[in-house]
């Protein structure tokens, strides 16, 4: 019989956050591999009705994706069903959660009771142990991978209608504060100022109504920049095919943003802000450009829009560092072989 996994996740498909991208990946790769996985999400479940089928799926391992939002319901349930926890730390549970004063002493709690602990970089690793320097030794590094389906068109000449030479850039996240979405607003609006065939596509859900709301304001004097809202995960191969430039502007990533990587995947040249997340897989110069302020966003920005020949070297090479580095055999076989140590029979 092969191994049952639980995937608890904050989010699932349809839902187009990291989370949710990258739980329907691994659950796909794991199920063609023959492990018998179910996914749980619990923003569309309440959490008894989960226990209830959970409980019923009679699983062998509880595996958990962000330890602040899905933990503690997961270590409860683990426990309660004496079984081994993973949980999979992905973003803003690693790096602001387990140092906020309200929030740290349960995401203590949640690791402290977990079997593994997952992160997608070491630079993640090295901070949770930085914290909490006895877990060390159950962190367990697996670098993301990308699965960008083909899908379906994403119909940019419908929702705007763009010049003929436009320079696209392509902010692809969630509207919130940590992707800091009004951050190249500035920049490109002095490089629009000289090269107006510039433009700036935003491409996701508002996660925080204030920050959405303050990013429509802004978007009211830039004629521009446009935010056409969340894009399903099956238009986004389409949809970065149309881009010139993607941008990443976050304060802080898990490791790898799905973004990032999905822009690697398909060839794009990548702007991103200079921290470990990104470090992870932009090396400044040679697969993307990396910033650290608004003057350096706004200098390579206007190095990228005047160089079509450097957007095609650096996608170019992006793209083959991906392909050599991070193939998602990698990612499933990290993943089969901490269930391989913690399950009495073997995954896959």
């Amino acid at each position: 019989m092969p191994p049952r996994v639980t995937l608890l996740t904050p989010f699932a498909f349809p839902s187009v956050r990291g989370n949710a991208v990258t739980v329907d990946r691994i659950a796909r790769g794991l199920t063609e591999r023959g492990v018998d996985v179910r996914v749980w999400d619990l923003a569309g479940t309440p959490p008894a009705a989960v226990e209830t089928a959970v409980e019923a799926f009679a699983p062998s391992l509880i595996h958990a994706f962000h330890a602040y939002r899905v933990g503690p319901f997961a270590l409860r349930l683990a426990r309660r069903m004496e079984l081994p926890l993973v949980v999979t730390l992905t973003g803003t549970d690693a790096n602001h959660d387990l140092f906020d004063p309200e929030r740290a002493p349960l995401v203590r709690r949640v690791l402290e009771g977990a079997a593994t602990m997952v992160v997608f970089h070491e630079s993640i690793g090295d901070r949770i142990a930085g914290a909490l320097p006895d877990l060390r030794a159950r962190l367990v590094t697996i670098p993301q991978s990308v699965a960008l389906p083909a899908g379906e068109p994403f119909d940019l000449a419908g929702r705007w209608a763009l010049p003929p030479d436009r320079v696209l850039f392509v902010f692809p996240a969630g509207i919130r504060p940590v992707k800091r979405p009004r951050l190249p607003l500035g920049p490109l609006g002095r490089l629009v100022a000289r090269r107006p065939r510039a433009r700036l596509l935003y491409a996701g859900p508002v996660l925080d109504p204030e920050e959405g709301e303050a990013l429509w304001r802004a978007l009211d004097a830039a004629t521009w920049a446009r935010h056409v809202g969340a894009v399903p995960h099956r238009q986004m191969a389409s949809l970065l095919a149309q881009a010139d430039v993607v941008l990443n502007c976050s304060v802080s990533e898990g490791g790898m943003a799905n973004s990032v990587l999905e822009a690697l995947a398909m060839s794009r040249a990548v702007l991103a802000s200079d921290i470990d997340g990104n470090r992870s897989l932009i090396e400044d110069g040679i697969t993307g450009f990396l910033f650290r302020d608004e003057a350096e966003l706004e200098s390579r920005a206007a190095e990228l829009e005047a160089d079509p020949e450097l957007r095609r070297r650096l996608g170019a090479a992006g793209r083959q560092r991906l392909q050599a580095l991070y193939p998602p055999a990698r990612e499933l076989e990290g993943y089969l072989g901490v269930y391989r140590r913690l399950l009495p029979v073997r995954a896959g």
